[in-house]
């Protein structure tokens, strides 16, 4: 049997995909899902939603003239096939790794990545940018947008749509629709999309339409014009609604089958010739192609390891290991639910990867998955604690900087009981800087009425929810933890109210004194102990709260000690350091004051212990800078 050539090794750039023949298509789709089963399986990243998309990666390369033609992706993740086609197919084997390239778009690694998605919902606006920028310039270039994955759901996306639906711009929305996010979709959009996809009259009448005046563009302008007509008419009396998206003055078709490659390069192209907003509906399925991750979608969005063959995932043995923080919340909130009635839980699109699910099974009519909304998040929290419930907002760190404004005007200004439990702070690995969760405790502090906190461990994350519900501390209530395990198997201890604004003290010591703030307090102890058996001796204080900071301790701390080191996984600008500072300032102290923390620039992709080293806050990063204070001392 003559063996078939591999076309996806002689494509580096898409200039080489445009030189195949149409039928050639297929055959490189099916190689590039191949190619990203094969690396993905042992270099774990985000898997069933770039599956998905591989049939429209390969026919807007084949039809756009990119990078001359813009193609954003919304969200980024989707966007592996589209890294392997242009020239990164070599180096996706460091995809998401420490120096590797990024698992998102991002401007500076690549002139096909148009703009940098690592958040959702921002294809649209950023897409009508360039498009007007573009017309501005005399420019005839196309501008494409992708959006899928829940995240047509987001305010965002539909201030673009409503936006550009009443200009003149050139720009195509593809709406990838696989009903899905991490977890399931919800919400009436995704009602009303299920209604325009298995709605067998309007389907069935659609495409005799098409037939009866033939493919797209076939008979010129004018039979085209009289399908779109008909089939507008069709829409709204098949559908019992008006269409949303013509509503919006975007022309709206489909719509149609995602993975059919052959039939998506003759749509796109017919939609090149079409001037103005226009949306293409694809229906896809997430994870098309590898059986085990169409079945299990949420599980296969970013499985790990598994085996390519059998769809395994390979887990490591975690018999006697801690909990995640993310499972001693999830455990936590129910178990504070079940004894306080007002407690409310609340995510954006997060339920799996919170671990509020554990709440929604035992409680769903108390658990709410809003969408990816969260500003939505925030102020429907708000009001539930306008009147009397006590909302526990659970959004991952980098994720509550899109709902700034609402925690500022809705909740703390009104000086709500909202309860913000901040997901994945600090360094997260390898999804790298659009994810990292490092800026809260700085935005956060600087809030007027917010209590800001960060839990040494899970014994201490447990206690700082219980203290947070608390009928006597009516205040907005932050409290962050990091991505990963704890550190006690034993986590499940009786509650203790911590009270607010207080830290502790870890061990005493004469030589120098360490601040911590959050899990990094973990490694000044072990490094305490291990530079005791020196006879080296620090104090070291794992403080609580930056807001309000405990200005006893600080007060002691001060009188006492002429070298201080303060150690935080959040930015050092504004964060738990500078607010040291600022007292020392405000109090009349002059101590040496030395802070570790994440430098002033965006950390990239990497372990979290790569990250946490190049960042310098380590054990080893710690440990070298109580040697440098003491050598100069």
């Amino acid at each position: 049997m003559e063996k078939v050539e591999n076309l996806l090794s002689k494509i580096t750039i898409p200039e080489d995909l445009r030189k195949l023949n149409p039928a050639d298509l297929v055959q490189v789709s099916t190689e590039l899902r191949q190619f990203i089963i094969d690396v993905v399986c042992n270099n774990p990243g985000h898997f069933g939603a770039s599956l998905g998309v591989v049939e429209l990666t390969v026919a807007l390369h084949y039809v756009f003239n990119t990078p001359y033609d813009k193609i954003i992706w919304d969200v980024g993740h989707q966007a592996y096939g589209h890294k392997i086609l242009t020239g990164r197919r070599e180096a996706f084997s460091t995809n998401r790794k420490y120096k590797g390239i990024s698992g998102f778009p991002k401007m500076a690694e690549s002139e096909y990545d148009s703009f940098g998605t690592g958040h959702s919902s921002t294809s649209i606006s950023a897409a009508l940018g360039m498009a007007h920028a573009a017309r501005a310039k005399g420019e005839t270039r196309h501008v494409v947008a992708i959006i899928g994955d829940g995240a047509m759901t987001a305010g965002e996306a539909f201030e673009g749509l409503n936006n550009a639906g009443i200009g003149k711009s050139d720009i195509l929305v593809i709406l990838n629709d696989n009903n899905m996010a991490i977890d399931a979709n919800v919400g009436a959009l995704k009602e009303y999309l299920l209604d325009i996809t298995t709605s067998k009259t309007y389907n069935k009448f659609k495409d005799k339409v098409w037939r009866g005046l033939g493919v797209l563009g076939k008979l010129g302008p004018n039979a085209r014009s009289l399908a779109a007509q008909l089939e507008a008419g069709a829409k709204s009396t098949f559908l019992d609604r008006s269409n949303l998206f013509e509503g919006l003055n975007f022309r709206y078709f489909g719509p149609i089958d995602g993975h059919d490659v052959l039939h998506l390069t003759k749509v796109l192209e017919d939609l090149k010739g079409i001037p103005g907003p226009k949306l293409l509906h694809c229906i896809t399925i997430k994870g098309k192609g590898f059986k085990q991750a169409e079945e299990n979608q949420t599980t296969f969005h970013a499985p790990g390891k598994f085996d390519k063959e059998t769809g395994e995932i390979i887990i490591t043995s975690d018999s006697g290991m801690p909990l995640t923080y993310q499972e001693v919340f999830g455990n936590t909130i129910l178990e504070l639910a079940e004894k306080n009635d007002k407690i409310i839980g609340i995510t954006p699109a997060m339920p799996s990867g919170s671990s509020l699910n554990i709440m929604m099974k035992a409680m769903p009519e108390r658990t709410f998955d809003v969408g990816i909304a969260e500003q939505h998040a925030v102020t429907f929290s708000a009001g539930l604690a306008a009147q009397g419930m006590i909302p526990f907002c659970n959004i991952y760190s980098s994720f509550i900087q899109r709902a700034y404004d609402q925690i500022i005007h809705d909740v703390a200004l009104q000086n709500l009981h909202v309860v913000f439990c901040l997901d994945r702070g600090g360094l997260v690995g390898a999804d790298g800087a659009t994810h990292h969760g490092f800026f809260d405790m700085a935005f956060m502090r600087a809030i007027p009425n917010m209590i800001v906190s960060a839990p040494m461990d899970e014994l201490e994350l447990r206690n700082m929810m219980y203290s947070a519900q608390l009928e006597k501390n009516k205040s907005p209530f932050s409290i962050r933890y990091p991505r990963g395990r704890g550190m006690f198997p034993e986590w499940k201890k009786p509650f203790n109210e911590i009270e607010i604004g207080k830290g502790r003290q870890i061990s005493e010591g004469k030589d120098l004194a360490i601040l911590s703030i959050g899990h990094p307090g973990n490694f000044v102890t072990a490094v305490v102990k291990k530079l005791a058996k020196e006879n080296i001796s620090v104090a070291h204080y794992d403080m609580r709260f930056v807001a309000p900071v405990d200005k006893e301790i600080l007060n002691t701390v001060f009188k006492k000690f002429a070298h201080i080191i303060t150690v935080e996984d959040g930015v050092l600008k504004g964060g738990f350091g500078s607010a040291v500072v600022e007292f020392m300032s405000d109090n009349g102290y002059n101590s040496e004051v030395r802070r570790l923390g994440i430098p002033d620039y965006f950390v990239e992709q990497g372990t979290q212990e790569e990250l946490q080293r190049e960042c310098g806050f380590d054990a080893e990063g710690i440990e070298i800078a109580i040697r440098e204070i003491l050598v100069k001392k």
